[in-house]
């Protein structure tokens, strides 16, 4: 059987660095090294990075988008419809990465070109595509082109939820996980290498191999809860007074993390390390992963941690507990609760035992559940079967 040849949508792609954006990227590279050709069509966010560029083997289109609100977005879906209606006979099916202004687009080229497309939904609740597509400019009729694809992919039972009240056609939703690279398990030794190798990279990093070190990576968004485990640090230091907590990653809200460090005289203890591409070394040099989130899809960040065999606390929402078991693979606390965070941080830290029985655990199920490979295969099967249709 040939496998397909695959364009893959994303307005959003490297060097800019998200959940979405990863999870684009890991899937192109995943089908491509599965034989299936895959393109990358996304948007030229500056007008001094190259047309056209090669990413982990895969091949990488920038097209036009002004960067004006209006007029931006309106050129950028033109130049999607024109490219996959001119390319039609390179390709046998086309995956959009969220059911925005790309979707629209790449449907109206579908219906025309006689292409089955596939979308995949993004984020739940307030920060999900089908809240976006109740309150943006013309989201309802972006909504009622998007409900015209062949299929859609749910990566978490809450999303799936969403797009059947939202009126998508239940039998056209594949549930299909995240997934992540298992790694090499970690230990001690590779525990303090990753932490001599941060140090010497960035001297704001520099940390002792004693000192306990909490870890969160992803978007700093306001819905990601991070003010409630910042608030929470004061009550881990009183336990441990060495204890460290850095938030990897940028966005919106840096801000007023910032001030909130400043207010609580958490200079020291609290570090906003910046975006990395790869976070790998931060987790294998943490000793605990944080996810304090409000609201989710599906946590990249979280299959992250579980896969390296990192004790995992996250909030108790339903988008952690299909990936969460709560006192078997993670630990699981309510949402904006500071008090529960801090007590529950600092019991897997003073309980190295329960904190190594909670990752090992974590590990088995990533790897049986959430590997790479099979968010791959999983697309590969959905795909043929709509080709084959």
């Amino acid at each position: 059987m040939t496998p397909p040849r695959v364009v893959l949508v994303t307005r959003r792609f490297w060097p800019l660095v998200g959940g979405a954006e990863i999870m684009a990227a890991r899937l192109a590279g995943g089908l491509h090294a599965k034989g299936a050709a895959t393109t990358i069509l996304t948007a030229r966010w500056q007008p001094d990075w190259p047309a056209e560029i090669e990413h982990h083997g895969v091949r990488v289109i920038r097209l036009a988008n002004p960067q004006t609100r209006v007029w931006g977005t309106w050129c950028y879906m033109r130049a999607v419809g024109r490219w996959l209606r001119s390319h039609r006979s390179s390709f046998d099916l086309v995956y959009v990465s969220m059911l925005k202004h790309d979707a629209y687009a790449a449907v109206a080229a579908a219906q025309r070109g006689g292409f089955p497309i596939v979308l995949r939904a993004e984020g739940a609740g307030l920060t999900g595509d089908c809240h976006w597509q109740l309150e943006a400019n013309f989201g309802l009729s972006i909504k009622r082109r998007c409900q015209k694809a062949q299929a859609f992919v749910a990566p978490s039972p809450a999303i799936e939820h969403e797009l059947i009240v939202a009126g998508y056609a239940r039998s056209r939703i594949h549930y299909i996980p995240n997934g992540v690279a298992i790694p090499e398990p970690r230990d001690e030794a590779d525990r303090a290498a990753a932490r001599a190798d941060l140090a010497e990279a960035d001297a704001s990093l520099a940390i002792g191999n004693q000192a306990p070190l909490v870890v969160y990576t992803g978007r700093l968004h306001a819905m990601k809860g991070l003010e409630y485990v910042v608030r929470a640090w004061p009550s881990v230091l009183k336990r441990l007074p060495e204890a460290r907590l850095w938030l990897v990653g940028d966005g919106p809200y840096r801000t007023q993390l910032n001030e909130l460090i400043g207010n609580l005289g958490l200079w020291g203890f609290v570090y906003l390390a910046g975006p990395f591409d790869d976070v790998e070394e931060f987790l294998r040099a943490a000793d605990v992963f944080v996810l304090p989130s409000l609201e989710e899809g599906m946590s990249l960040a979280v299959l992250e941690a579980m896969a390296i065999g990192l004790p995992v606390v996250a909030s108790d929402i339903p988008a952690n507990q299909a990936i969460v078991e709560d006192h078997v693979s993670g630990r699981l606390v309510p949402p904006r609760d500071s008090d529960r965070l801090a007590a529950t941080i600092v019991e897997l830290i003073e309980n190295r035992e329960l904190a190594d029985a909670l990752a090992q655990e974590a590990r088995r199920q990533a790897s049986q559940r959430f590997s790479l490979d099979k968010l791959v295969d999983r697309h590969l099967e959905l795909f043929q079967r709509l080709l084959d249709h």
